[in-house]
């Protein structure tokens, strides 16, 4: 299979290219330079040149705070730079697997968020995923979008490098346990997002590692898979941080996997497998 991956550099994108690569896919990994996205003509010669089978587009405006005060440039790269992928698939054939992310739904349902549950982003950087997704879906059964959320890998800023530094900085730590979501790891993300390539699986899926915890609650694995005292760790709420964060979160990112189990396949692993391997990396 010749899977072209954009946004190759990044945390995501890293993970995806090495998983196809050593899968024995023709890889076509493209970093910004190479393709940006967001330059419709260079996307469809893109396409139209590597004739890729799949693309998995891990290029994405990740800076959820940033996006607040530059709304324009998220729906640019999250939202529009979809379109011209997807038109640019639907001259020359293929398949776009989207990635998007949790912060499309508002965060107030009591249960975990299924597929099919109502979006309501409270955020611009939600909002312009949720753009992203649109636009994929209008290549109907040639597209499919995953969400994900809380992502973690060994090439990127994330919470597991953030604590990991941060504990050799202080004596403690303070993280808030009135958000909840799935910590998912880009090493198991990435082979789940080959299978949905290769088997060319449409609409949405939510793909995370299992086991919902708080902020507060993952930091603490963290500290203890590092080998310090989770004691180190205090829970704070999010209305008591100083400063507050620009942008929104929900309060509740627990999202179902539902179509992927229903569709027969097994659960990504417990989040503390590999939350173990990334640091024993990481610290390595």
């Amino acid at each position: 299979m010749r899977i072209l991956v954009t946004g190759a550099e990044g945390q995501l994108g890293r993970d995806v290219t090495r998983v196809c690569a050593e899968a024995g896919d023709e890889v076509i990994a493209a970093g910004r330079d190479r393709l940006d996205i967001t330059d419709r003509a260079g996307v469809h010669a893109a396409i139209a040149e590597t004739r890729p089978d799949a693309v998995i587009n891990c290029a994405a405006h990740t800076g959820v705070d940033a996006c607040e005060s530059e709304e324009e440039r998220a729906h640019l790269i999250n939202g529009l730079a979809v379109r011209w992928l997807a038109e640019a698939i639907d001259t020359h054939g293929g398949h776009l697997v989207q990635i998007s992310t949790d912060y499309v739904f508002d965060g107030t349902l009591d249960r975990p968020y299924r597929e099919w549950d109502t979006v309501n982003p409270a955020s611009a950087y939600g909002r312009s995923k949720l753009a992203g997704e649109t636009e994929a879906a209008a290549l109907g059964s040639s597209a499919a979008t995953v969400r994900t959320s809380w992502v973690c890998g060994e090439h990127g800023n994330n919470m597991v490098a953030t604590v990991l530094r941060l504990i050799g900085e202080r004596d403690h730590l303070s993280f808030v346990d009135d958000q909840i979501g799935n910590p998912t790891f880009t090493a198991d993300l990435a082979i789940a997002l080959r299978k949905i390539a290769l088997e060319r699986r449409s609409g949405i899926h939510h793909l995370t590692n299992a086991g919902s915890v708080s902020w507060f609650e993952f930091v603490r694995e963290i500290v203890a898979a590092a080998g310090r005292d989770p004691a180190m760790v205090s829970p704070i709420s999010t209305a008591d941080l100083d400063p507050p964060r620009p942008a929104p979160r929900p309060a509740n990112s627990v999202l179902d996997n539902a179509v992927w189990r229903l569709a027969g396949r097994a659960p990504l692993r417990h989040h503390s497998e590999p939350l173990a391997e990334l640091v024993a990396r990481l610290a390595g």
